[in-house]
């Protein structure tokens, strides 16, 4: 299918195109200039949201709790934004928390755990463990109920979904009845042949991502470890059933897709769906696409019927 032609004009604007900052642009003033313009959105209403902060074994993160109703003990979506592991924050993955704990009847905990390069691997890892765990561990406190538990995540804030569900199985951690990711970024490699042939042109470039990845691990061995990598696992059992979006212009597209494929060898149950015309960070586009509003819908059916379930 050809690009929508609504996304086409989108990823024309002058702007748009993510590519490396210029020598002598850091992350940090990336992020000021990001905080200085944010992009247009429109808030949906919602019963209440809440600022806390999580221990963690490097100290403590904040979090925003986003609760639809005034209804107690309700499943809980732990989301984890994207942004390369370098960029966005709390704000900037406001509407879609909003929308996802509004469509699924869920809270919604955000994340903010620390970015790279201040931060690199595998510090925003254990960053998103701890808090799941913490937040489980205050359950009775924020009136969630701890048997019904999902991670989620957007991009790299995919990547740490999926690895936090790999970790929580490793160590005996929080139950997890689902997994939702969005457009995951899972190789360091930016080699598959989504990523060659999507280089430039839909948003998202290849160099963009070599960067995003570079400041992200601490060597060429990291690259490599299944918990910056989960590509590189070996085993995928016992992981919770799964939701897996993609996008026909998306260059981690292959990458993601292969990930699903894995997860189905080793049991795991997995609802994937190619969204066609669109590129990565579509989802997060609602006044440019309606096909980001359906996509919401598909994957908050999918949470809702494995935790009401």
């Amino acid at each position: 299918m050809a690009l929508d032609p609504k996304i086409a004009a989108f990823v024309k604007m002058p702007g748009v195109e993510l590519l490396p900052p210029p020598a002598g642009v850091t992350a940090a003033m990336m992020r000021a200039a990001m905080k200085a313009t944010p992009a247009p959105v429109v808030l949906a209403a919602i019963h209440q949201t809440e600022d806390i902060r999580l221990k963690t074994t490097a100290g403590s993160v904040a979090a925003r709790l986003y609760r639809p109703s005034a209804i107690r003990s309700l499943p809980l979506i732990v989301y984890f934004h994207g942004g390369g592991f370098v960029l966005c924050d709390l704000d900037t993955h406001e509407g879609m928390c909003r929308d996802l704990a509004n469509a699924t009847g869920c809270v919604v905990a955000s994340i903010d755990y620390r970015l790279a390069p201040e931060t690199r691997f595998p510090g925003p890892v254990e960053d998103c463990y701890d808090a799941l765990c913490a937040l489980v561990a205050q359950a009775d406190t924020l009136s969630i109920d701890p048997t019904r538990v999902a991670v989620a995540g957007d991009s790299a804030g995919a990547n740490l979904a999926a690895v936090t569900a790999i970790v929580a199985r490793d160590r005996g951690g929080p139950s997890l009845r689902h997994q939702t990711l969005i457009y995951p970024c899972l190789d360091p490699a930016c080699e598959s042949e989504s990523m060659r042939t999507l280089s430039r042109g839909y948003f998202l470039t290849q160099d963009m991502m070599k960067w995003f990845w570079a400041q992200y691990l601490r060597s060429p061995e990291d690259a490599k470890n299944p918990l910056a990598s989960p590509l590189h696992s070996t085993d995928l059992s016992g992981l919770p059933p799964t939701t897996l979006i993609t996008a026909e212009y998306d260059l981690p597209r292959d990458e993601g897709e292969l990930y699903g494929d894995r997860l189905r060898l080793a049991g795991v149950p997995v609802v994937g769906r190619r969204y066609l015309g669109m590129i990565h960070g579509f989802v997060s586009l609602p006044l440019v696409t309606e096909v980001a509003k359906n996509a919401l819908t598909d994957l908050s059916n999918d949470i809702r019927a494995a935790l009401f379930s």
